[in-house]
């Protein structure tokens, strides 16, 4: 019978879905086709690479991260697990290493805090994906377990980021929130995204090993 743990993730993933096809589909798009009446994004090769890549990127780690924790996919065919593991991490990477890049070259709309935030939301996800990687291959399992679940929280926090907008204009009309992005909310945001959900996750962890 599914653990609770297992359906807190499937009910991640549903809720994340429609962002993770949107941001996919978008991406690919991007890479594909002009669409520079379509959005501001759509710019010269280079930034359109690093921003529709990370797209992609960030729509497929965003699927795959929770996928691994689910104990069915770990204990059926542990090949599988490592296979998508790879995939998983690669992904995590590409999605860290084209927002930084980009930010580096365009920055953000909401200006220096703005990128900085993000800049540090990209830091930490391949932070996660290195010690993901390192655990596995040193085999402590817990160590490894840890930061696959710090890696899942970074993972969906661009569809975090995109959900607390949307509870938040639901539930106020978008107070605090502007098309600059330097309303109070929008402050906020930059790192509420995040850092919140990694220092729950760091309490439970505590908790979990006392």
């Amino acid at each position: 019978m599914p653990s609770r743990a297992s359906f807190a993730i499937l009910a991640a993933l549903l809720l994340s879905l429609p962002f993770i096809l949107y941001s996919g589909g978008f991406g690919l798009r991007g890479l594909t086709a002009d669409l520079s009446g379509e959005t501001r994004f759509f710019t010269t090769p280079l930034p359109n690479v690093l921003i529709f890549g990370h797209m992609v990127a960030g729509a497929l780690v965003t699927l795959l991260a929770p996928v691994q924790l689910l104990p069915v996919t770990r204990r059926r065919d542990p090949r599988v697990h490592r296979v998508l593991g790879y995939v998983t991490l690669s992904a995590a990477a590409l999605t860290g290493v084209f927002g930084l890049l980009y930010i580096a070259l365009k920055g953000t709309i909401g200006g220096p805090l703005m990128s900085a935030g993000f800049a540090l939301y990209g830091a930490l996800l391949l932070l996660a994906a290195a010690n993901t990687a390192y655990h596995a291959l040193d085999k402590d399992r817990a160590r490894h377990r840890a930061w696959a679940l710090r890696l899942t929280v970074l993972a969906l926090g661009s569809f975090l980021y995109r959900l607390h907008y949307w509870v938040w204009y639901a539930a106020t009309g978008g107070a605090g929130s502007t098309e600059a992005f330097t309303g109070p909310f929008d402050l906020f945001n930059f790192t509420g995204f995040y850092l919140p959900y990694l220092v729950l996750l760091e309490l439970w962890l505590r908790q979990e090993r006392t």
